[in-house]
């Protein structure tokens, strides 16, 4: 009897003893799937996590490839101008490029080294230095526009009465200094007066040129004026078209200092009227009997880079952004 109830707990101990393990190996497959499951689940994640960051990546890596570096193009039309280069042409007078051409004048290779654009700037850069290149009854060299009021012509131009408009937006890009330490100085804009025909032949002159009436000068980092004045005043019509009747004035300073920053100038001028205006803020008016008598001349606008040294190794360059002319 009693070897039958051991037998019988032997029996039952085994039985829960298989339950048991069961349940274990039951346990244990379900932990394992479910960590296989979650393992799946998370390796599927980061391999669609990787692929937003890598679409990311390229789509970023086909934007830069193609964008383009933004391109500045100056706002100048020069339908009617002719530039003077600082170089000589087979003549060996100063090289000049007329209207249709100089609308090419980017890719004329005489010009490259004294007229380009700036395309980071938006500007067209004037640069002129001392050269063997000089205009008549001068020692400086340019690089400077001359306006023609029809293009490619030189005889039509403008009189104080019949009135003009300038306004360019400007700065000096790089300038030399002399032997004291001083900038150089550059004129930057001028109105020049011109002989007719008829008037050259009156006084017997060889050509058509007359004195400037406005010179506006980048000198030491600020704007200075000169114009011309009568040395007499009681001067006959005829007399007045002689360039010794005239004299320079002391001339003016602006006030405010522009540097190496951008500036706009414009000039005015009317029957016996010249306006000059720095910024849109600071004013030079000029109303005399001198602009009055000036009114015999013809004239045209000038602007550029007209450099006024002869030192060696010296140079500037003028930025100009915007140029607006009317009449």
């Amino acid at each position: 009897m009693l070897t039958m109830l051991k037998y019988t707990q032997q029996i039952n101990l085994s039985i829960d003893m298989k339950n048991f393990r069961k349940k274990i190996l039951v346990f244990l497959l379900i932990a394992f799937v479910s960590v296989n499951v979650t393992s799946q689940n998370t390796g599927s994640n980061v391999t669609e996590s990787d692929k937003k960051i890598e679409n990311k990546k390229s789509k970023k890596s086909k934007k830069k490839k193609g964008r383009k570096k933004k391109v500045k193009l100056p706002k100048i039309d020069l339908s009617h101008w002719k530039v003077t280069l600082p170089v000589a042409n087979e003549k060996g007078k100063p090289y000049e490029i007329d209207p249709p051409e100089i609308l090419n004048f980017a890719n004329i290779e005489v010009a490259k080294p004294y007229m380009y654009i700036d395309s980071t700037k938006g500007a067209i850069v004037f640069h002129a230095m001392p050269t063997d290149s000089k205009t008549k009854n001068t020692k400086y060299t340019r690089s400077e526009l001359r306006e023609q009021m029809v293009p490619g012509d030189n005889n039509t131009n403008w009189t104080f009465k019949q009135g003009g408009k300038m306004k360019g937006k400007i700065a000096m890009e790089e300038v030399t200094k002399d032997s004291d330490g001083k900038y150089h100085r550059v004129i930057i804009m001028q109105i020049h007066g011109r002989l007719t025909n008829d008037q050259r032949d009156l006084i017997g002159e060889d050509d058509n040129n007359a004195p400037p009436m406005l010179k506006i000068y980048w000198d030491k980092g600020k704007i200075r004026v000169k114009t011309k004045v009568l040395k007499n005043l009681n001067a006959s019509d005829t007399e007045l078209l002689h360039e010794d009747a005239w004299d320079n004035d002391e001339g003016f300073n602006f006030e405010q200092e522009v540097g190496f920053r951008k500036f706009t100038l414009e000039v005015q001028v009317s029957d016996g009227k010249m306006l000059i205006i720095l910024n849109n803020n600071e004013y030079k008016s000029y109303e005399s009997i001198h602009i009055k008598k000036w009114g015999i001349f013809e004239n045209y606008f000038k602007v550029g880079n007209y450099f006024q040294s002869r030192d060696e190794g010296s140079f500037a360059k003028v930025n100009f952004y915007e140029l607006e002319v009317s009449h």
